[in-house]
């Protein structure tokens, strides 16, 4: 079914829903959260996307039509071969020479493979890196553009460089020991560490977790290639099956009926705030004349730093929060994104719409200091906070997304609930900022009444009451050693 909605906004991708200006400040599998996902188990079948038209350019009114949004390079990349032929290029594999694979490599495989970075078909060879760390895009055969702002590389030693030799094609080992994929016709190339650093975050300062987790110990070469993964990537860690495919969502939206899906991404535990800009999004996009908006919410699953709440609790939070009616289940989604943070910024946001533009989502919702921190040796941001939705706005090759800036949400003290902030009364709102959240549950304080759902809120003191106990019982080890 295709809908026209005419609607009044000042550019073809950037919607203001506030008529107020936006301005903001390991896997534990200890908890077994409760499917959030109820439908029937999704297979992976073959997929022919719907074709999207982008909003069309006016001077004062533009037209979108809903449906879903084609995929990046206009087909949906799935690098997974077929059981059949999963023998059989297995042994073919176990000839090769090998690359063995990080925790974090392991991700970027599952990134992959699974189309989330389509048009990519493997690890990036050199024009492609330089491309992506330069231009923070792809130019394809036909020369159109594709976004693609963050390298997708693997980094290799001088020893299996040496190994390789003057092989095409390698096979990649997984954590334990199995061959995971093949990687062909592959280049070997030089990785300037500091160039790829000071490109991607703006900065060398020491203490950037993806970068001391990743890329200092990371090797001299970078090696790029088509990827054949051998077999679907798993986890085993109880998460499996929120771990939808980009294949697997655009199926489910279209068993959905959605003429619109708008896509939210976080790495914190959902506070009543957020659901107040999920909600007033869905509510503003029904206004717009769409029938059945569907949310994605959208957690990152990949590498995050240490003091982040890990991906098992808050998916359990996240299941309270479904359970407690705070979001309605059958309206709203929920599946992990299995990239690895990097916190990067503007550069990285454009990353995470990218991802969503090829899992099906044709809105997304952006906030204050998207994928930012804190500078890692000053006191102040790492990056301006508005610029993330600023860039995303003007970003090459996703002219086609819709993005929806989100009003700035925070704690009524007057009403005691979050509420969209009212500048005439400032003295009467409490920001609470995801480190304050994660204090208030770190020493038992609870935040103000209607800050977050309480069953939510109870996940995560005795996520944090867990660690307390453990770091209590390994202290007197310590102090007898």
């Amino acid at each position: 079914m295709s809908l026209k909605i005419k609607v009044h906004f000042t550019s073809t991708s950037y919607l203001n829903f506030s008529s107020k200006p936006c301005t903001f400040t390991g896997y534990n599998t200890k908890i077994r959260p409760k499917p959030i996902y109820h439908s029937n188990p999704l297979t992976s079948t073959s997929y022919k996307p719907k074709k999207m038209q982008a909003p069309v350019q006016s001077s004062s009114t533009s037209v979108i039509k809903s449906s879903l949004i084609e995929p990046d390079g206009g087909v949906l990349v799935d690098l997974v071969v077929s059981e059949s032929e999963s023998e059989a290029k297995t042994v073919e594999a176990e000839s090769m020479p090998k690359v063995r694979l990080t925790k974090i490599d392991v991700e970027w495989v599952h990134v992959i493979s699974e189309g989330w970075a389509s048009p990519l078909k493997g690890f990036m060879r050199e024009d492609e890196y330089l491309q992506s760390l330069h231009f923070n895009s792809l130019r394809m055969k036909d020369g159109s553009i594709v976004n693609m702002s963050l390298p997708i590389v693997l980094a290799i030693d001088d020893e299996t460089k040496e190994g390789v030799g003057s092989s095409s094609d390698v096979g990649l080992v997984g954590l334990d020991g199995d061959l995971i994929a093949i990687l062909r016709s592959i280049q070997v190339y030089k990785h300037n560490k500091e160039e790829r650093i000071a490109k991607t975050w703006g900065t060398t300062a020491p203490g950037l977790p993806y970068v001391e987790e990743v890329i200092t110990p990371a090797r001299n070469w970078l090696i790029g290639g088509d990827l054949e993964v051998l077999k679907p990537i798993k986890y085993n860690d109880g998460l499996d099956h929120y771990r939808l495919s980009p294949k697997q969502l655009r199926k489910e939206f279209d068993r959905r009926k959605a003429d619109a899906v708008f896509a939210f991404q976080l790495r914190n535990p959902v506070h009543n705030g957020h659901a107040l800009l999920m909600n007033d999004t869905r509510k503003r996009l029904l206004e717009m004349g769409f029938k059945n908006p569907i949310l994605l919410l959208h957690p990152l699953g990949g590498f995050t730093k240490a003091d982040d709440v890990p991906l098992d609790v808050r998916m359990e939070q996240h299941s309270k929060v479904l359970e407690d009616g705070v979001l309605d289940p059958e309206t709203t989604i929920v599946a992990i994104f299995p990239s690895p943070m990097h916190y990067a910024g503007p550069t990285e946001v454009q990353w995470h719409a990218k991802a969503r533009i090829n899992a099906g989502a044709n809105f997304y919702i952006v906030g204050r200091d998207p994928a930012g921190m804190g500078h890692p040796t000053e006191k102040r941001d790492l990056y301006d906070p508005d610029h993330g939705k600023k860039v995303l706005s003007m970003a090459p090759g996703l002219e086609k997304l819709n993005i929806l800036p989100f009003r700035v949400a925070a704690y009524d003290t007057v009403a005691m609930k979050m509420a969209f902030f009212d500048p005439s009364r400032a003295k009467d709102f409490l920001f609470i900022s995801g480190t304050k959240m994660r204090t208030y549950a770190r020493t038992g304080e609870n935040p103000p009444d209607g800050f977050m759902c309480p069953g939510g809120w109870e996940v995560l003191v005795k996520y944090y009451e867990s660690l307390q106990a453990e770091e209590a019982t390994q202290q007197p080890a310590v102090l007898s050693s």
